[in-house]
């Protein structure tokens, strides 16, 4: 068993917290006794080398990660192989997403943190829609390699279960994500994955959350979320 956290901005995104650097959080989660973590910003990985080079500094798993907006305002937690894949699905992503300006002293910064510590601000706003339904994007981020399900089912803003009312019998999942309890309405078999969905330094929790697998890296994870 190892210690995970699966959902966390950084100051990429624009809720994300200035001081939520890759740098620091990485470093927090490495403080917090965490054995992987994965960094799922608001529809982008652009934060993730950044994030990789600190996590190999401090070593400890990481996997690089975005969080999508589905086309019905559903979050999704979209896991990938390398940053190498995560910035191709980034680029692929980026080309069906709205460019609606950021307004910065409305929805806060998009800082870009590079693996020399020197930064950059993401002009376009993150936290919009992508194009791609909650029953398109398994199937397109597997052709990446990669993994998703639906995030913070539990919760009324961006949840799944909130927004459709119901479980699509029709979603090609095999996990889900919860905060704090399991809702009813939940299909038989799925993992559940307990992650903060951090934004801020003091919201990552100690200790983070227990996942049965023996090594922290993404190949056995995929492993047994597919399982």
């Amino acid at each position: 068993m190892i210690s995970a956290d699966l959902h966390m901005h950084s100051c990429l995104s624009p809720c994300g917290d200035d001081k939520m650097t890759p740098f620091d959080l990485v470093g927090m989660a490495k403080l917090n006794g965490l054995d992987l973590i994965a960094l799922t910003d608001h529809n982008t990985a652009k934060n993730c080398p950044a994030a990789a080079e600190a996590a190999r500094e401090y070593e400890i798993g990481f996997i690089p990660g975005i969080e999508v907006t589905s086309s019905e305002e559903i979050h999704c937690v979209c896991l990938f192989p390398d940053v190498a894949t995560a910035l191709d699905f980034d680029a692929f992503l980026e080309a069906h997403h709205p460019p609606v300006p950021n307004r910065r002293n409305i929805f806060g910064n998009q800082i870009i943190m590079h693996p020399d510590g020197s930064t950059d601000e993401y002009p376009n706003l993150l936290i919009t829609a992508s194009e791609f339904s909650i029953l398109q994007l398994p199937a397109i981020v597997r052709n990446y390699g990669g993994i998703c399900y639906p995030a913070h089912v539990d919760r009324e803003s961006n949840g799944l279960l909130a927004i459709l009312g119901s479980w699509p019998e029709e979603l090609d999942v095999t996990a889900a994500e919860i905060r704090f309890e399991i809702p009813s309405g939940l299909p038989d078999g799925l993992h559940i994955l307990r992650a903060s969905d951090a934004h801020r330094l003091e919201e990552m929790p100690e200790g983070g959350f227990p996942i049965h697998i023996d090594t922290p890296d993404f190949i056995t994870l995929k492993k047994y979320i597919e399982n």
